[in-house]
């Protein structure tokens, strides 16, 4: 079984795999808006000067979240993806 993760647990230049979102409500439709849907690629591309929020790339676009909204979506994590997967 995969390994799950939160997009928090995201180290800057890991990628993974949107697998669910624990959000409800407003903030799940905010984040479906924001292109983090199952099944999407992201990638956590750097924080920011204080290291909340953190950059992520999704969809072609980069997004900042800050790591309360980041730890709402689940992703299959980095080491779960085969070699070459991006």
């Amino acid at each position: 079984m995969a390994r799950l993760v939160s997009l928090r647990g995201l180290k800057p230049g890991e990628s993974a795999t949107v697998s669910e979102l624990m959000a409800h409500g407003a903030m799940y439709v905010r984040l479906l808006d924001l292109g983090f849907t199952c099944g999407s690629r992201v990638c956590c591309l750097f924080p920011s000067a204080l290291g909340d929020p953190r950059a992520y790339w999704v969809r072609g676009t980069v997004i900042a979240l800050r790591h309360a909204d980041a730890e709402l979506v689940l992703c299959r994590g980095p080491k779960d993806e085969p070699e070459g997967a991006l």
